[in-house]
């Protein structure tokens, strides 16, 4: 029996910020001199980003600085912004219906009706709330009450691949399983004032967004089996054949991903690069191993875009042109990174390119942890 991704859905906040004009507002959040002024719209122009979405914006004209009002300016009074109580009170009100989006488009991809699911998997690490957008999708779609809910919570950037693998593991157990996945991620409630280099890096690549997918058994005549859901496969890479994944050793602190007074505080290490090009190729190479692939076998890969160092970093371990990402890097400069949903959406993009597999998806989340999805 396949296990198939019949369909994806994505969506992203009403408005965008152009990340030039971005740049030049953060200087006055986060710079104490001229000087770090300098350095930091340095490091937003080489980012590898274009645009991004926010839900703290409320129009799409004008400055960018007038478009907001949920980050007070920097001041004695609010020298680190909003507490995390209020950030987490704007997640309440806005993941539900980003996540409702990519959900009924993911629903109608599918040709799937919504009281057909059986299993309905959140993913998200930017937001706390009971109950959650789970409910909004229950009562939206809207969703039988009996639907099979599971959380997957704070695990990053793969962790839709992480959804993919219990959504695989349901359908495995009972064909007539039919589970959606959605993903939500408001990554910029969680924007750091003052000068710490690491902080800045992620308020240079964070995004909002929302990614959902359908997967269930292919009950096609093709596939030689006759239960109830009737999906025919009709695009590629939709075949979810294995997951994988590894703790690469002595990372520990190489990503974290902890809640602060003032949001959710991440860290990246320079040593990420490195760890990559030392650990990644040889796990990768034993886990392929196991289908008779090896890396050069590889036809696509979907790559989680978590900036550019770590595109780079990737190619170069597993030696393939760095153009070989290009959905990703094209992800990255017009969405930026959304955290758990980006995935969803480079794999979104080579599905309506056509481009076949076998396809390996790839994140790499706090640990430093890689989770892999093989995809035919």
């Amino acid at each position: 029996m396949n296990v198939v991704i019949s369909g994806i859905g994505t969506a992203v906040p009403a408005h965008q910020c152009e990340q030039e004009e971005a740049g030049e507002v953060a200087a006055h959040y986060c710079s104490a001199t001229p000087e770090q002024a300098h350095m930091l719209n340095v490091l937003y122009r080489m980012s590898g980003v274009n645009t991004r979405g926010s839900v703290v914006l409320d129009r799409a004209e004008g400055a960018l600085a007038e478009r907001q009002e949920f980050f007070p300016p920097f001041s004695d009074e609010f020298p680190h912004g909003p507490t995390t109580e209020t950030r987490l009170e704007c997640f309440a009100e806005k993941a539900g219906p980003l996540a409702m989006s990519a959900a009924k488009q993911a629903l109608e991809r599918s040709s799937v009706s919504p009281k057909s699911i059986t299993h309905l998997i959140t993913v998200t690490c930017s937001g706390f709330v009971a109950p959650g957008f789970d409910f909004t999708l229950i009562k939206g779609l809207p969703l039988r009450p009996d639907v099979q809910r599971t959380q997957i919570g704070f695990m990053g950037c793969h962790a839709a691949l992480n959804a993919l693998r219990v959504a695989r593991a349901f359908v495995a157990a009972d064909p007539r399983a039919v589970v959606l996945v959605c993903c939500v991620e408001l990554c910029t409630l969680h924007y750091q004032y003052g000068w710490d280099p690491e902080q800045i890096v992620a308020n240079s690549l964070f995004a909002d967004g929302a990614g959902a997918c359908v997967v269930q058994a292919d009950t096609s005549p093709a596939a030689g089996t006759n239960g109830s859901n009737h999906h025919s496969r009709t695009s590629t890479l939709d075949r979810i054949i294995d997951s994988g994944s590894m703790v690469l050793p002595d990372s520990d602190d190489a990503m974290t991903w902890r809640v602060g007074d003032h949001g959710f505080r991440m860290t990246l290490s320079s040593r990420v690069p490195g760890i990559l090009a030392e650990h990644l190729r040889p796990w990768m190479t034993k886990w392929l191993a196991t289908h008779d692939l090896t890396p050069e076998k590889i036809v696509t890969w979907a790559v989680h875009p978590g900036g550019p160092r770590i595109l780079n970093a990737f190619a170069d371990a597993m030696s393939i042109p760095r153009d070989a990402l290009d959905i990703s890097r094209e992800i990255m400069q017009t969405h930026g990174n959304m955290s758990s949903p980006t995935v969803l959406f480079v794999l979104d993009r080579l599905r309506n390119l056509g481009r076949s597999g076998p396809c390996v998806a790839i994140g790499f989340g706090p640990g430093l942890v890689a989770e892999a999805t093989l995809i035919g």
